[in-house]
């Protein structure tokens, strides 16, 4: 005998797929709550520093002692701002910065492009030892090679000339760079400045991206390799600069290690805060004694961190750009 098929009844069928499509839709609904719930917790994580140091650093006392008061103050006030003032002097430190990290920063965002474009397009004996130079910046930090450049640093000797000046004439020359801006500059100068690896980095994968055809018409129209880079490859790498200016900006500007090793006279923005804070502990001078130091210490990192946040707030869309463009990978 022939056994019957027997089918679902249409409205069965239309009832099993609408459980289905209420289940993927649950499930769709659960994933997109998670990533939410994952985000606002890395944001509030990320800001919640932030938001600290502006609601305790524009406060007045009296909103100190308000139990009622946690986040939002009810009366605004630059009194911590003056306190800070008092212990931090904000423009020559604002002016050390500048000149000492910032104007490093921008020197080896040049420097470093000449490098990584010779690197990424250019075959030459030794490339293979440079590379791997290059990742040992990278990967060793500064605090295992101070000791040689501090000394290096204090007996500046290029090539020698120096000893073999003072040996032929008996003098006692001696060029110490410490305390000055050489310090910073030269090795930007040279790009082997701070976090110079990584920039250079950045700039090589871009470069190796970068199409040969647009060089192999410029030196067919009589370009040399100057002019090629000049106007053609450097003017092409306009998408990457919004990345290594933040980056190196940045990394410069919170530098701490390197500018209280090379200087000891002029204090930039990270020392007068880390002073200012070693002073809040100690609890040595009268504006930071008692339960108020915490308003003069937020005001004084907030006045450290404000120009960082403008910077990026104004670029933060071309360097979004940036990274998804300049393809970095693996």
């Amino acid at each position: 005998m022939k056994r019957k098929i027997s089918f679902p009844d249409k409205d069965v069928i239309i009832s099993r797929l609408k459980k289905i499509n209420y289940k993927r839709k649950g499930v769709a609904f659960l994933a997109a709550l998670l990533k939410y719930v994952v985000l606002a917790s890395i944001g509030y994580l990320v800001l919640y520093p932030l938001v600290y140091m502006v609601s305790f650093s524009i406060r007045p006392y009296s909103d100190y002692i308000d139990p009622a008061i946690y986040w939002i103050p009810k009366h605004l006030s630059n009194i911590q701002f003056s306190n800070a003032q008092k212990v931090i002097d904000f423009i020559p430190s604002i002016k050390n910065s500048l000149i000492f990290e910032v104007l490093s920063a921008f020197i080896e965002v040049i420097t470093c492009s000449i490098v990584a474009y010779g690197m990424a397009r250019f075959k030459f004996r030794g490339k293979g030892i440079l590379t791997v130079l290059l990742f040992a910046m990278i990967i060793l930090p500064e605090q295992m090679i101070i000791i040689p450049k501090m000394i290096n640093y204090s007996n500046l000797d290029f090539l020698g000339i120096i000893r073999l000046t003072n040996k032929i004439f008996g003098t006692n020359i001696k060029i110490s760079i410490l305390n000055t801006g050489f310090a910073f500059w030269l090795p930007s100068l040279f790009g082997v400045g701070l976090k110079a690896g990584i920039i250079i980095f950045i700039y090589m994968q871009f470069y190796k991206g970068l199409p040969k055809e647009l060089e192999e018409a410029a030196w067919i129209d009589g370009a040399n390799l100057t002019q090629t880079y000049l106007r053609i490859s450097l003017p092409s790498s306009s998408v990457v600069l919004a990345t290594v200016i933040i980056l190196s900006v940045i990394w410069h500007w919170n530098d701490y290690y390197l500018a209280v090793m090379y200087t000891s006279k002029a204090e930039s923005m990270p020392i007068a805060v880390k002073i200012a804070q070693m002073q809040t502990s100690l609890q040595t001078i009268g504006i930071w004694n008692g339960p108020y130091h915490v308003g003069a210490r937020c005001a004084a990192c907030l006045a450290f961190v404000a120009p960082m946040l403008v910077m990026y707030i104004i670029l933060q869309r071309k360097f979004v750009q940036s990274i998804d463009r300049v393809g970095i990978t693996g």
